[in-house]
């Protein structure tokens, strides 16, 4: 699935040109043709997978002007190319202070087109990464910046938006480099408790001896070396939200306290007189199942049943095997900003289907590391498999997955190189009624072979044509392709002059 580029155009032929273009440069368009439609689909709950604008100044109602003022308003960094007739160099300004990354003068040719929309995407890839790791700062991360394409993970989105809206204790499960820590984020900067304090704890790696004072705190003098108060992370994540992560590794002894935070809302720091209120939002992370260190009598069962409220897994990545391409594009947008390899493009077809056929054992921390590699070897244009590989030592003799929908193209840092889905051969949603609509295609022949695609293809087209009277942006939309791959089907499938009711738009 290509990156999707919204182009905002009142004049007809120029839509068709700038949609045919961005089509063959391997993107996705969608072609609308005022302001205000454009805002409405920005807005919609769709609206985040629209990765770059081609917005024509001069439109009757919300003009250009217009859309990048409201795009303004939003806190969404969505990079905007500007393009009119009219090239004045007032205009020029006028929409670069509005917020526009680059300007094109009317007519423009396909390279130039090209290369503004290559470091626009770029550009915007940039900025997304900035702005989210300002959010992680200040504790207002939130699940939009979460990079998925995943159902299983659109489903622990879900459950996080439900959690964040209350102060319910959360458990998050899931293997070590899943990014359990991202999700405990993102609830806190969905809830009440955002910009407040967001402080991680890794159990494992405290030693046991000193689990207590770090985690409760001590008073001066308390014991041999405590030379100082050290108020402890409880109550650095006073207001907040105080993340314990591994929190299986804890001592018993120490459980017993945490269980009378949880319970009482009162912390005893070691050699304090009284105990101190503290108020805190707790969210606990393991990569082991803490029912197990239960039966074994390594986890007390009460605390157990405390901590797991509102449990939510997370899938490791071979799970979830379409989030690889979008993160890989991620993670070389960003090790390539920060290495200088600014003539680096994107990941080649044979490197993307390679990192997809891997299991990953160490989930996004090892693929974030092996891109980082990959990017610090690259000499090319193009990540390539040879940057890969202890990857490809791995895979030797694995054989790749028959695929679906052929390969997955060659992906630029600024294109969305998630592979299409297999879609099905045949749609069946019950027989036409007398003399009604036919309902149904159909993808086996008279004699049970399997009809060609091409023919299913092209019923499926006159389908939708007929239940949705030839409105062609209606038909596209629901068929999933842009209004111009529609056109050029009816003409290639040859049904262009065969299908009556085509409504005019």
């Amino acid at each position: 699935m290509s990156t999707t580029i919204l182009i905002v155009d009142d004049d007809p032929i120029q839509r068709r040109l700038l949609g045919a273009a961005v089509e063959r440069m391997g993107h996705r368009p969608i072609v609308v043709e005022d302001g205000q439609a454009a805002l409405d689909l920005l807005s919609a709950s769709d609206g985040d997978a629209i990765a770059l604008v081609i917005l024509d100044l001069v439109m009757p109602g919300v003009d250009g002007m217009g859309v990048l003022a409201r795009l303004r308003e939003t806190d969404r960094q969505l990079p905007v190319i500007v393009q009119t007739a009219h090239g004045g160099i007032d205009t020029v300004v006028n929409a670069m202070r509005a917020g526009a990354v680059d300007f094109v003068v009317k007519p423009t040719s396909a390279e130039r087109l090209q290369v503004s929309i290559e470091n626009a995407l770029k550009l915007g890839a940039l900025e997304g990464e900035i702005a989210r790791m300002k959010r992680a700062a200040t504790g207002t991360l939130t699940f939009r910046d979460i990079i998925t394409r995943s159902a299983t993970m659109e489903r622990v989105i879900r459950l996080g938006q439900r959690a964040a809206a209350s102060q319910i204790p959360i458990l998050i499960e899931g293997e070590s480099g899943v990014g359990k820590e991202l999700i405990a984020r993102a609830i806190q900067g969905a809830g009440d408790r955002r910009s407040k304090p967001f402080v991680t704890v890794n159990c494992g790696a405290i030693p046991d001896n000193l689990v207590e004072s770090i985690l409760f705190g001590h008073e001066k003098g308390a014991f041999t070396g405590a030379a100082e108060k050290h108020v402890g992370k409880f109550r650095e994540a006073h207001g907040g939200t105080l993340f314990l992560d591994e929190v299986g590794e804890l001592p018993l002894d120490v459980q017993v306290k945490l269980l009378r935070a949880l319970q009482d809302g009162e912390i005893d720091p070691v050699g304090a007189r009284r105990p101190l209120r503290v108020d805190f939002r707790l969210i606990s992370a393991t990569n082991r199942s803490l029912i197990d260190l239960v039966k074994s009598g390594a986890f007390r069962e009460d605390l157990y049943y405390r901590l797991n409220v509102f449990p939510i897994r997370v899938p490791p990545l071979r799970e979830r095997r379409e989030d690889i391409p979008e993160l890989v594009r991620h993670f070389t947008v960003r090790f390539a900003a920060e290495e200088g390899k600014t003539a680096l493009r994107g990941v080649t077809a044979t490197a993307l289907q390679l990192l997809t056929r891997y299991d990953w054992p160490g989930n996004i921390r090892q693929l974030e590391n092996a891109v980082f590699r990959a990017v610090v070897l690259a000499d090319g244009p193009m990540l390539t498999a040879d940057e890969f590989p202890q990857i490809a030592a791995q895979l030797e003799g694995v054989p790749a997955p028959t695929p679906t929908t052929g390969a997955p193209e060659a992906t630029e840092m600024m294109a969305d190189p998630v592979p299409e889905a297999s879609e099905p051969l045949a749609i069946d949603i019950g027989e036409p009624g007398p003399g009604g609509p036919k309902t149904g295609v159909t993808a086996l022949d008279a004699d049970g072979d399997i009809r060609p695609l091409a023919d299913v293809e092209a019923e499926m087209i006159r389908l939708a044509l007929e239940r949705y009277a030839g409105r062609m942006t209606l038909v596209a939309r629901k068929l999933g392709i842009g209004r111009s791959t529609l056109y050029r089907k009816l003409k290639d499938l040859g049904i262009s002059d065969t299908v009556s009711g085509i409504a005019a738009e």
